[in-house]
């Protein structure tokens, strides 16, 4: 399926060619996402399709309230601007749209099968004698003809956003492709992250519901940033904890990622540095954490019941990686690896000796950023 741009791209085309007199076209799309309320998309007549993003809170400014979108959704009715009367006292788009070259003005809200907010199109000729009757009603006619199209467009869009915020990327995509059968799984080799805050439970008994809320999705995002700037992905929250992977699809690739997993990890000790001294001057003590990385093996794969699934990484490689970063604790350094892991990458690491770790048998060398 062709993305809404693509359509809008050619949409607009095919209407130009069709003797239409359009100029302009915007469709704006309602989304579940969990930062934006909504995506714009605007064609203009030998332009690129332009995508606009719209943050949550934007029905309640200016650019919204009082629009002729507005008018045309809430009133769920056809709504006519000629741009040649407007003034001062109209909406900033109509004025807007006047300035740039426009002479007539259409918005047509959507009928759609799904319930929600109605999807809105807008169409802008910049034709002198603007748009006819006949204009008019071909106008109306399009929208109702590509209703089917624009609703399998948002469909597409809430399964993707729900399956990537709530599964990852990588794991949200294969879930769409079709990877949701129990006991289906995959091999593949990565280094493995294990992040946790530390003292949580205490803080926990300290701090108030709400404050404690923000202070971990701020953590969270800090670990999520620095993951995401070097190739990394979360696989799950587990509490304050992050297990997260880089994959290394060939063997040749590890000393690649393994620098990736590093800088990732040095990043996040910059960040929680520069939060803490924030943090230290409104009073508030410093947060504290721990990394654990490993290479390994593991396998994704899906574990669960019948009806309820969770798509997962599990392996002897996963525990190893959970037992590293608990153990920085006991050493008091914020990261360590396995030798495994500084077996093949390329950064220098300072070993700290040969230590057990719960449920491996044999004591393992241990290994942290030098200085």
């Amino acid at each position: 399926m062709a993305s809404p741009s693509v359509f809008l791209e050619r949409l607009g085309e095919r209407l130009v060619e069709a003797g239409l007199p359009v100029w302009r076209i915007y469709v704006g799309l309602q989304l579940v996402h969990p930062e934006l309320e909504a995506m714009g998309y605007v064609w203009r007549r030998g332009e690129t399709v332009q995508e606009i993003a719209r943050a949550f809170g934007i029905q309640f400014t200016s650019a919204y309230v009082g629009s002729p979108l507005q008018e045309a959704r809430e009133q769920k009715r056809p709504v006519r601007y000629r741009l040649k009367d407007v003034g001062p006292d109209h909406h900033l788009l109509l004025r807007e749209v006047k300035a740039d070259g426009g002479t007539d003005y259409l918005a047509l809200p959507m009928r759609l099968r799904r319930e929600g907010p109605l999807p809105v199109v807008s169409f802008t000729t910049d034709d002198p004698a603007g748009f006819s009757d006949r204009d008019i009603a071909d106008l109306s006619r399009v929208v109702d003809m590509i209703g089917a199209v624009v609703e399998s467009h948002i469909e597409r869009s809430v399964a993707d956003t729900v399956a990537r915020t709530y599964l990852g990327r990588e794991i949200g995509q294969r879930v769409l492709n079709g990877a949701i059968r129990r006991g289906e799984g995959q091999e593949i080799r990565a280094v493995l992250w294990f992040s946790d805050l530390r003292d949580f439970t205490g803080m926990n008994q300290r701090m108030a519901p709400g404050e404690l809320l923000e202070l971990l999705n701020n953590y969270l995002q800090l670990v999520g940033d620095a993951l995401d700037e070097n190739g990394g992905e979360i696989l799950k929250f587990i509490g304050d904890g992050v297990m997260g992977y880089f994959p290394a699809e060939d063997a040749l690739f590890l000393p690649m990622v393994t620098s990736a997993a590093l800088a990732a990890a040095r990043r996040l000790m910059g960040d929680i540095a520069a939060a803490n001294e924030a943090r230290a001057t409104g009073g508030h003590e410093p947060l504290r954490f721990g990394i654990g990385l490993h290479v390994g093996t593991v396998t994704f794969g899906n574990v669960g019941t019948g009806n309820r699934l969770d798509f997962t990484v599990i392996g002897p490689a996963v525990n190893i990686a959970a037992r590293l970063e608990g153990l920085t604790k006991e050493l008091k350094v914020p990261v360590l690896a396995s030798a495994a892991f500084n077996e093949v990458c390329p950064v220098p690491l300072a070993s700290l000796g040969f230590h057990r770790l719960r449920g491996v048998a044999e004591p393992v060398e241990v290994f942290t950023l030098p200085g």
